[in-house]
């Protein structure tokens, strides 16, 4: 079963903060909630943690794997990015997109998309998220919480837990979440091209 963790969405405690990320270090996959609903996350080197993602939302390897930054500096070390790329990603960050990029070598190869070596990345203002990430000291393997058959991800970590809790090791409750994913934005080719619309305004990517 589950661990059930109620962190106080605006001050989360540190011993719970702390408490999840000794979790994450011993290979835990847990649900935790951002700014665009709920995610699943692991460490980075998790391999199992990445395979029961995959499993959870019934995905192949083609998926793309975001990482969850801490802030700009975190996220440059793991993407590339060109002048223009910098300058619209810095714009729109923190907030409810993920960005679709080529990986650098810090990127472990099982996280990029097989064949065009991408890897997502995002990052939010979730105070829960950046008090983790914070304490962690890396960014997290995530995927937002859609459930097979399902186009919104889960919003209540209670409803988490009742779905979930033989599938993940941890589930953080931080008040209720909105329901729309982040909007993804590729720029994989060099230009913004937008994937999925969501949360965050699309037309600042739009040509």
């Amino acid at each position: 079963m589950a661990r059930y963790l109620d962190v106080h969405p605006d001050n989360p405690q540190t011993r719970l903060i702390g408490q999840i990320a000794t979790a994450l270090r011993d290979d835990a996959l847990i649900a935790y909630p951002t700014d665009s609903g709920y995610a699943l996350g692991c460490q980075l080197g998790n391999r199992d943690g990445r395979d029961r993602i995959l499993r959870i939302r019934q995905l192949d390897e083609r998926h793309d794997f975001t990482l969850m930054c801490k802030d700009f500096a975190q996220l440059g070390q793991f993407v590339k990015l060109d002048n223009s790329a910098f300058r619209a990603i810095k714009a729109a960050t923190p907030g409810p997109y993920t960005f679709i990029l080529p990986a650098t070598s810090e990127v472990p190869r099982r996280l990029m998309h097989p064949k065009k070596k991408t890897v997502g990345v995002r990052i939010t203002d979730h105070p829960v998220v950046c008090s983790l990430l914070d304490e962690l000291g890396e960014p997290l393997l995530t995927s937002t919480l859609i459930l097979p058959g399902e186009t919104e991800p889960r919003t209540l970590g209670w409803d988490v837990k009742e779905e979930l809790d033989h599938q993940v090791d941890v589930v953080v409750e931080a008040g209720e979440t909105p329901a729309e994913p982040t909007t993804v934005v590729d720029w994989s080719q060099g230009y913004p091209e937008v994937l999925r619309v969501g949360a965050g305004d699309p037309s600042r990517f739009e040509e």
